[in-house]
């Protein structure tokens, strides 16, 4: 999913959970008593609609307000959410959910197989123009019906009766019972989409909610909001928090300081602060599952240039980037998906996909590419624009990319200007293919390389830079087709795809990410995963002890 710049925090391996548990008194008995969270977030919130996110900040909340058939709780475990029993076919094909009775929306409304089958329907329908449609291909009929040959309702999902859910793969999906737990396959309430129309997920008096918290106090754009304790939710007893605070803090600094004063209980650290902070009680650092890369605006004549692409990639040094920008608690990319993420025979999928020219830093090679590519296109001079965030950490890139691509072709040969805009902002541009370069970030959703390798596909929403190669194509269809129940096949397919990506420059990876932090240690019982939505508050409390 796409990130903001400290807008996600990630553990050692991807898929895997961390669970905080540090010893210590509480700074603030009365928020203990109180059991109020005050949590800092580097980005605004975009949606709340399920069927239109696509970024960490909304399925974060959309991870602890609603809940699907499972949770993904400590150590990726797949636990009971709405379904209490699952019953596999022989051939794998037929998933049979029986789901509880008890469970029930903030508007009292009991959750029923229906409401799965209308926010299928929803999300992989054309007219809602889901960016995250994809990812129910393998359910019987899904390709059909985004590509508008089918009607929703023939979507491979059934509702027998209110309590019992029957789900039709036309293929196997190794990754199904995960995807079961993210929040695009989470139900929704058609009485509610209806009944607030346009409105539906732009604020959060305009949604309804079946999971741990209710949101409150968001109107779609302001820098703070809140979760608070489901009283309808069937588990409640076992949710501890009664509130938890948010507010938007795009200066690190500010952040830390707020931290230290005792107004936020959690926060990101900026470079210099992780370099203070390193050791000290609450900091933490987790490596993610996340790659930022550089995305070509191919569409235009000077990025459908192989190689300006190479050029501007290869002009990056990653390892000074990590260092001046990140501190040092990043490391460079080796690739589009990123180390950690999977492995087959011992061997990480980075390691194995590895093009040392897609990443490299060469700059007489980046030089002599550029004035061989501006000679190509038949001009002296390229003017170009840099799209990043507005936080601290986007405006830190901006500027050495900016410095390092003026320096080594020269300012003669290229004019760079810079936009930091909002993170809602920046998707919103990045999505309308407005810009020439963006800074973008992905997070996994699951763990298996296809979460990266499937935004690249030609006609994939999330491709916002047009990249497009056939045999590329090919080899993603095949890992997910004919060769789906050969793992060997199937991983040899998305290998060669990845090198693929990379000889080719489709994008520039530019580095790993791994979050400094700064919790305190009266904060318990959060479960962090570094795929798919991250944070899981259910059962999250504050000592006082």
């Amino acid at each position: 999913m796409k990130l903001a710049k400290f807008a996600k925090t990630g553990a050692v391996v991807a898929l895997s959970a961390i669970f905080l548990a540090a010893c210590g008194k509480s700074s603030n008995e009365s928020t203990a008593d109180k059991q109020v969270l005050n949590w800092s977030e580097s980005a605004e919130l975009p949606t709340m609609d399920l069927s239109k996110a696509t970024d960490t900040v909304s399925f974060s909340q959309l991870n602890n307000s609603l809940e699907g058939l499972y949770r993904i709780g400590k150590n990726a475990k797949i636990e009971p959410g709405i379904a209490t029993k699952t019953t596999v076919s022989n051939d794998g094909l037929t998933y049979t959910f029986d789901l509880r009775k008890n469970a029930k929306w903030s508007n009292g409304d009991k959750v029923t197989a229906k409401d799965f089958v209308y926010s299928w329907q929803r999300t992989v329908d054309p007219k809602t123009g889901s960016q995250y449609a994809y990812l129910f291909e393998g359910i019987k009929n899904a390709t059909a019906v985004m590509n508008g040959e089918k009607q929703p309702s023939e979507l491979g999902i059934k509702a027998d009766g209110d309590y019992k859910l029957v789900v039709t793969l036309e293929k196997n999906v190794p990754y199904f019972r995960l995807l079961m737990g993210f929040p695009a396959f989470f139900p929704q309430n058609q009485k509610a989409v209806e009944e607030y129309g346009s409105k539906y997920g732009t604020a959060s008096k305009y949604m309804v909610y079946n999971g741990p918290f209710v949101l409150e106090g968001w109107t779609g754009s302001n820098l703070s909001w809140k979760l608070t304790k489901n009283k309808n939710y069937w588990d409640k007893d076992k949710v501890k928090l009664n509130t938890i605070n948010y507010s938007v803090n795009k200066s690190s600094s500010t952040a830390y300081n707020l931290y230290q004063s005792g107004k936020v209980d959690a926060t990101a650290l900026g470079a210099e602060q992780a370099k203070q902070l390193k050791g000290q009680t609450g900091y933490l650092t987790r490596k993610e599952a996340t790659t930022f890369y550089l995305q070509f605006n191919q569409t235009k004549a000077e990025f459908q240039n192989l190689k300006i692409r190479q050029a501007i990639s290869k002009a990056v040094d990653r390892d000074q980037y990590v260092k001046q920008v990140l501190a040092g608690a990043s490391t460079p990319a080796k690739g589009f998906v990123s180390s950690g993420l999977a492995e087959r025979n011992g061997k990480d999928f980075a390691d194995a996909a590895y093009v040392k020219s897609g990443v490299d830093y060469n700059k007489a090679e980046a030089k002599k590419l550029f004035d061989e590519g501006l000679k190509e296109l038949g001009r002296d001079k390229l003017e170009f624009q840099i799209l990043s965030d507005d936080t601290d950490g986007g405006k830190k890139t901006t500027e050495f990319l900016q410095s390092a691509l003026t320096e080594t072709f020269g300012s003669d040969k290229v004019k760079i200007t810079v936009s930091n805009v909002p993170f809602k902002t920046r998707l919103a541009r990045s999505d309308a293919g407005d810009f020439d370069v963006v800074m973008t970030a992905w997070g996994a959703d699951f763990s298996d390389p296809i979460s990266f390798l499937d935004l690249m596909t030609s006609d994939n929403a999330q491709n916002d830079g047009k990249w497009k190669n056939e045999e590329y194509d090919r080899l993603i269809e095949a890992s997910k087709t004919t060769d789906v129940n050969d793992p060997a096949k199937r991983w040899d397919d998305m290998v060669k795809a990845e090198k693929i990506l990379m000889e080719d420059q489709g994008v520039a990876p530019i580095y790993q990410r791994a979050q400094p932090w700064m919790i305190k240690p009266s904060v318990k019982n959060i479960i962090y995963n570094s795929a798919g939505a991250s944070y899981n508050f259910k059962e999250a409390y504050i000592s006082g002890n």
